[in-house]
């Protein structure tokens, strides 16, 4: 799958041509699909969505919504984040949400499908958090955790340096660790 075909479909979506909608799920439907199971791997065993669905889902609300779409990168960026917020509905919705009196553990100790709904819940929250105060590393953390992607690929989606990529990995870890157990946060 050619980047430049990606963008090619998306300008011609933005300049109105509805023709270019088939053409873009044959581009990127790998890269949903990609992007929905490692994010239903952050779900845990139990969980009634499957990939499929999630992308299915997240495809009809992106069509909906028509944001202007700048590049695959920005295009699978905005997936990924539509992704967690469906997941985080269909928790609300299914009333899986129900609270505990102990904190999530933090990412480092996280494995994949090894978070409950709460948890995921309160690493949404927190990733909000996060956002105000750097929306570049909430979305390492997105596109890494929830999404699945390597740092190589962060920084392709990102157009960051991998260096840059890891580092904010490492930093947004560390704080999101300190706001899952409660502690104070510096940045």
């Amino acid at each position: 799958m050619s980047a430049g075909a990606i963008t090619r479909e998306l300008q011609a979506l933005g300049q109105g041509d509805d023709s270019a909608w088939p053409q873009l799920i044959e581009l990127v439907y790998a890269d949903l699909r990609r992007l929905a199971a490692g994010q239903l791997r952050q779900e845990g065993a139990g969980h009634t969505l499957q990939p499929t669905a999630l992308v299915h889902e997240a495809w009809l609300r992106l069509r909906r919504q028509r944001p202007e779409w700048h590049d695959r990168a920005h295009f699978l960026s905005l997936a990924s984040q539509l992704m967690r917020l469906i997941l985080v509905d269909h928790a609300r919705r299914t009333g899986r949400q129900k609270r505990r009196e102990e904190r999530p553990r933090a990412l480092s100790d996280a494995r994949p499908g090894t978070l409950d709904m709460e948890e995921v819940l309160a690493v949404h929250d927190g990733l909000n958090e996060l956002a105000r105060l750097s929306a570049r590393q909430s979305r390492v953390v997105e596109l890494r955790f929830f999404g699945g992607l390597t740092f190589e690929e962060i920084a392709e989606v990102t157009g960051g340096a991998l260096r840059t990529v890891k580092r904010d990995w490492s930093m947004a870890r560390a704080w999101l660790r300190a706001y899952l157990r409660g502690e104070p946060i510096a940045h």
